[in-house]
């Protein structure tokens, strides 16, 4: 955001922790604080208000919001005019916690209420807000700026989720799912396109569950929304994050065979390759029947790069439960995936059940992600020599470098010109690295 109030402008940080959703939402927020004269810095130390939009789905993650708050307490003494305000699902799940332990944060609003901020603010609104409202907050956002975009930006679509795994807070935190209406969706797809936006990620803690009233007044599906969307001129990608193995709908397959836009790439969270942990995990899937749906989504779109998500040492699992997670891996051939080890979170029904020996859970962990780490390896070595697509969104570390994603979201580095950003470009791969291609223009 640019600083269009001149110097007299009141200066906005914010710092955004855990999932692509809370960027989203931190965007979202400083938009609503802009129209309050509000405008962003990225130098804490000089801010008016600071804000904190954390993310609790792991223990450690909580752990930081209250480390970061602590190291706020100098300049907070220095500036007792300065704003602390904590955000998101660490504020919807604490509450006046917050304040309790840090007397110096001044506001708590939960991710559902954040369009309430401009009032808290005014004194105008409570200074703790972790109700879940009637009222839709998208209704009561201010429009977007018309400023021009990055190339790629993500959208929500959905919020919260319905599924009550035993390990998850999002149902606590974020609320029952609430999709948002087609017309709504597709306004602000366009509205990114026509500032410069040419690849958009859809969101939601449970995305492809979607089900939005459509422009027909009736309800549509997920699929079909990405056939909307993929008719909009100038939008050249659509991805769409985090998905449950029992929404992946027939339609939705479809749409990744019929409509070119839609990435080869999809984020597919499976957490065990044990039935009795997915029993005990409350997924209501087991994996042979994930193994079907990858068939059939491998046969809608060959060249589909499939990434998971998997928790290692939940409560009750053996040395059979890890193996048969091995053997899924093996069986699909992740292209990356995320792993961890369990973290019980306070108020889920996991929480008080017996841990996996911590010692056994690190060493199952490094055996899960070796196994990962080489399936990564082998994926992106068959990327070296084929020619794709890169859309350049920034520079590279180096001069004269351009940085941009790939349709299987690697990250490519390329020596271009700045004058490349936004650009998609043909990129013949020459090299592999960690977690990275290396390639030339093609003709």
């Amino acid at each position: 955001m640019s600083d269009p109030a001149g110097p007299a402008a009141k200066k906005l940080f914010i710092k955004t922790y855990g999932c692509q959703m809370n960027v989203y939402d931190s965007q979202r927020m400083a938009e609503a604080m802009g129209a309050e004269g509000y405008v962003l810095t990225e130098d804490q130390a000089e801010a008016d208000m600071v804000l904190l939009n954390t993310c609790h789905i792991r223990e450690k993650a909580a752990e930081k919001l209250y480390s970061d708050l602590g190291r706020l307490k100098p300049l907070k003494a220095a500036r007792p005019d300065l704003k602390i305000g904590v955000a998101g699902c660490v504020a919807q799940a604490e509450g006046a916690e917050i304040i309790r332990r840090m007397p110096l944060v001044d506001l708590v609003v939960g991710p559902q209420t954040y369009h309430r901020l401009p009032a808290m603010l005014r004194g105008e609104a409570p200074a703790i807000l972790t109700d879940f409202p009637e009222e839709d907050k998208f209704d009561h956002l201010p429009e977007r700026r018309a400023t021009r975009r990055a190339p790629a930006a993500f959208l929500t679509v959905q919020e919260g989720c319905d599924k009550f795994c035993a390990f998850c807070v999002v149902p606590y935190t974020r609320g029952a799912e609430v999709s948002r209406p087609v017309a709504r969706i597709v306004h602000e797809a366009r509205d990114l396109v026509a500032r410069g936006v040419r690849e958009i990620t859809l969101l939601g803690q449970n995305v492809n569950g979607w089900h939005g009233i459509g422009e027909d007044g009736r309800e549509w599906g997920f699929g079909r929304l990405i056939r909307a969307l993929g008719d909009i001129e100038g939008l050249d990608r659509i991805r769409y994050t985090t998905s449950h193995p029992n929404d992946m709908a027939d339609d939705l397959i479809a749409a990744h065979r019929d409509v070119p836009q839609l990435m080869p790439y999809l984020h597919l969270p499976v957490q065990s390759g044990s039935d009795r942990i997915l029993k005990a995990m409350n997924r209501r899937h087991t994996a042979d029947q994930y193994l079907r749906l990858i068939d059939r989504i491998r046969e809608a779109r060959p060249d589909m790069m499939l990434t998971s998500d998997f928790i290692v040492g939940f409560p009750g699992e053996t040395d059979q439960d890890h193996d048969a997670t091995l053997r899924l891996i093996e069986q699909v051939g992740f292209g990356t995936a995320f792993s961890f080890k369990y973290s019980p979170r306070p108020g889920t029904p996991a929480y008080d059940r017996p841990e996996v020996e911590s010692a056994v859970a690190d060493a199952r962990l490094q055996e899960l992600q070796a196994l990962l780490t080489r399936q990564q390896k082998a994926t992106q070595q068959a990327m070296v020599g084929r020619t794709l697509r890169v859309l350049f969104e920034k520079s590279g570390r180096m001069t004269g470098q351009m940085v941009g994603k790939s349709d299987y979201l690697h990250s490519v580095f390329v020596d271009a010109p700045e004058a490349r950003i936004g650009d998609l470009a043909k990129v013949r791969i020459l090299e592999t690295a960690a977690n990275s291609l290396r390639g030339e223009l093609s003709a």
